[in-house]
């Protein structure tokens, strides 16, 4: 009988997945298979304290080199997987070998999005998904350089606020109005975009980008929609990403917007979970599937699967968490929220000071929390989500009222 589990992928989600099976009692046979030739690593620190040299190579793993042998776990690093067989229980690599499996994780994450215009090809445009490419930014960022980065979500701010700080000219080109619009709604992306103007980055809103020039296989520019041309060094383009979807496609499994799981990120395919970015989830406490492009996920969804795979019945329940640090500001944020999904943001702070609480609100309940270097709120906001309870918008407003007063057994919620 076959015992073996498989992972495929081989970032965060894959290796906190090995540790979560070898400590729930899975004692068998266990294989990661990665197209990287690194062990897993977490990726935050490709965008932040790696990408500013600030974090050495080694803290970025997921694990030491020897754990994985340590713990009796085979890696399959810089191998693809070609197909996933779900009725013979079967990974073929793209080398012919088929590696039977008796449960499988799909962990594949999500690729970046990719310019489709004249130029995307040119040497110099670059993007980041994996430690090489955080490695080749960082040394495109000097002291005088130009770089244009064409996006102004949380990877583009972060990679503009790392190329600002290592002293280059930095323009961030933008479709919407602001920075950050979709995700954060107009109140809280305009503290975004005081920021790095302040910091001297040249925001750019409302723009299309036509093509990229160049000059002997190099980026000279980008040429705009509106005519205009801007001289530069380094495009780095931070436009989204796309789960990597194309093995549970192919094998028969729900996709939709990722691979579509439920609660206890068991797939529509018996013996078949996802975790991770690629993963759109059943979650609980919203009543509907998500699919959440962050590091909190990967990290906490293997648990879950793990258990799912060793026959329990853990449910992945944890709000949605994000984080960001750009220049001297520091945020978290918990909940979830869309377009039209609350009425209003309440602040607690002034958010032109950058030291703030902000709550969006659906009528009187929490829907999402934000703290802007305000440390130790993020508990007690996701209490107040979790609850659900009606509550004032004054309360939430006021500084001199603690936030783990606001609790459902609080007489002051109504």
């Amino acid at each position: 009988m076959v015992d073996n589990f498989v992972i495929i992928g081989g970032g965060l989600a894959a290796g906190k997945a090995a540790e979560a099976l070898r400590k729930h009692g899975h004692s068998g046979p266990l294989t990661i298979i990665g197209d990287e030739s690194e062990r897993p690593y977490i990726r935050p620190p490709l965008s932040k304290g790696y990408l500013l040299g600030k974090e050495n190579r080694d803290s970025i793993f997921v694990h030491p080199g020897d754990w994985y042998r340590e713990n009796n776990v085979e890696l399959r690093l810089g191998t693809r997987a070609r197909s996933v067989d779900p009725r013979a229980r079967s990974v073929e690599l793209h080398d012919g070998t088929h590696i039977p499996y008796a449960k499988l994780l799909l962990a594949t994450g999500s690729s970046p999005r990719r310019l489709t215009i004249p130029g995307a090809e040119l040497d110099g445009v670059l993007y980041l998904r994996r430690v090489g490419d955080s490695e080749r930014l960082r040394s495109a960022f000097q002291a005088g350089a130009k770089v244009v980065v064409v996006g102004a979500g949380w990877i583009g701010l972060e990679t503009a606020a790392a190329a600002r700080i290592a002293g280059a000219e930095v323009t961030v080109l933008e479709h919407s109005d602001l920075p950050l619009l979709k995700v954060l709604g107009r109140e809280a992306a305009e503290v975004f975009a005081a920021l790095h103007t302040d910091h001297g980055v040249n925001l750019l809103p409302n723009v299309e980008l036509d093509s990229i020039t160049g000059n002997q296989g190099r980026v000279s520019g980008v040429q705009l929609a509106d005519g205009r041309h801007l001289a530069a060094d380094t495009v780095v383009v931070g436009i989204g990403i796309t789960p990597n979807v194309r093995l549970a496609d192919e094998a028969g499994l729900n996709v939709q917007n990722g691979i579509v799981t439920d609660e206890h990120l068991q797939t529509s395919v018996a013996h078949i979970y996802a975790a991770g970015d690629v993963a759109n989830a059943y979650h609980p406490l919203y009543g509907r599937h998500l699919r959440v492009e962050h590091w909190f996920n990967a990290l906490h969804q293997p648990e879950v699967a793990a258990l799912s795979m060793l026959g329990g019945n853990a449910s992945y329940v944890r709000q949605p968490y994000f984080y960001t640090d750009q220049y001297d500001l520091g945020m978290e944020y918990t909940g979830y929220t869309e377009p039209g999904g609350y009425d209003r943001v309440v602040f607690r702070g002034d958010p032109s000071k950058r030291q703030f609480v902000a709550f969006w609100m659906a009528g009187r309940r929490v829907v999402a929390g934000m703290s802007v270097n305000v440390w130790g709120v993020i508990d007690p906001i996701r209490s107040l989500i979790s609850a659900g309870s009606d509550i004032d918008d004054t309360l939430l407003a006021d500084p001199d009222i603690p936030l783990d007063q606001l609790t459902p057994d609080s007489a002051e919620l109504r």
